[in-house]
């Protein structure tokens, strides 16, 4: 997990399951979750092959080659800059400088790069590095990722909730694209940019096998943020009435550390290895990719709201307490923690007609 923040910085989200002494649980094969099983869970059958963008802060200088090992070892195609697969650029959309290397961040890195690859192994990545975690840097980037085309932006890291960060709101909107950002770690409450209206919030659950037609079931993770925006207007497609504002998140997929996902990553020493990593930094990137799956023209969450029957409703768990339960409660319908539920298939995650107000309150 990366290390708190300074003021201004964000947060990455993702975090390794650890042994009894709380060391990263390193393993000598992949443990678990990986693309077969997170392919079955969600229903994806088809594949894609547009641009995902992932941004993130500081350098890892193993990416494409902890990659390859990732892809490799699931019998994923190869995805690297010199088959056109793969980008690492800077937050300019420039190859050269690259930021200095970032353990905790490069753990964070891997997580992203192996799951967009493991829903979409055909979509091309860019890996767009920053310079420093400040939210005025990492916003750069992702503008950055709109103007370089990729249909989807996938952003695993977030800062408590507060308007001054309204001013890096902007650069979030990007017409035609998606983009998505993990909803936190730290249970119920808010974080930006997860509660701008500009991007499709996402919330994370327990995912295990199960005796039914679906073959898995999900409950809210304790850990997923949720709650009403103090700062964001409620966006015309979100009609849930006990949040006058921005209710967060939109959409979820598994992010508990207990019932997590394989990842081939930078260890403490910076030597790979195989670990078990979840957070929403692990849901993000899976949503991300399969919007870039579906193809389809995107307006912000929207469609998700009109497609709520392509979804697996995720109707119990929790993330804390609250005084209006479904912002931090799983139930029918909608809730704060999961949003409309996970993904079952790519139906939901194409385009509507709804046109967003103003986002300040």
């Amino acid at each position: 997990m990366c290390n708190l923040p300074s003021p201004g910085d964000v947060r990455c989200h993702a975090i390794v399951r650890t042994d009894d002494r709380l060391n990263p649980l390193a393993t000598t094969e992949p443990a678990g979750y990986g693309p077969a099983d997170l392919r079955s869970a969600y229903a994806i059958t088809t594949n894609g092959t547009d641009t995902i963008a992932i941004v993130d802060a500081y350098g890892y200088p193993n990416a494409e080659a902890d990659l390859a090992v990732y892809r490799a070892q699931f019998g994923l195609p190869p995805c690297t800059t010199v088959n056109g697969c793969f980008y690492k650029l800077n937050q300019r959309g420039q190859p050269l400088p690259l930021p200095t290397n970032n353990i905790p961040w490069s753990q964070e890195q891997a997580v992203d790069l192996d799951m967009a690859s493991a829903i979409c192994p055909g979509c091309k990545l860019i890996l767009l590095e920053v310079n420093t975690a400040s939210i005025a840097n990492i916003s750069t980037a992702v503008a950055t990722a709109g103007r370089l085309g990729a249909h989807a932006i996938s952003n695993s890291y977030g800062v408590p909730e507060s308007y001054s960060y309204t001013i890096y709101a902007p650069r979030y909107n990007i017409a035609g694209v998606a983009v998505t950002a993990s909803s936190g770690d730290a249970g119920y409450g808010v974080e930006f940019p997860a509660s701008s209206p500009y991007v499709i919030a996402v919330g994370g659950t327990s995912l295990a096998p199960a005796s039914t037609a679906r073959g898995w079931s999900e409950t809210a993770w304790s850990g997923t943020g949720s709650g009403c925006s103090a700062t964001f207007a409620k966006p015309p497609w979100q009609t849930d009435r006990g949040c006058k504002h921005r209710t967060v998140g939109d959409v979820s997929a598994v992010a508990d550390p207990n019932t997590g996902v394989a990842v081939y990553a930078p260890g403490s020493s910076g030597v790979s290895g195989w670990y078990v990593f979840g957070g929403t930094s692990v849901a993000s990137p899976i949503i991300a990719a399969a919007y870039a799956i579906n193809g389809g023209a995107v307006n912000y969450a929207a469609g998700i709201y009109s497609h709520a029957n392509d979804l697996n409703d995720v109707t119990s768990g929790s993330d804390g307490s609250c005084t209006v339960a479904y912002l931090c409660t799983a139930e029918v319908g909608y809730d704060g923690p999961t949003g409309l539920g996970t993904p079952r298939g790519t139906a939901a995650f194409g385009g509507s007609t709804a046109s967003p107000l103003s986002i300040f309150q």
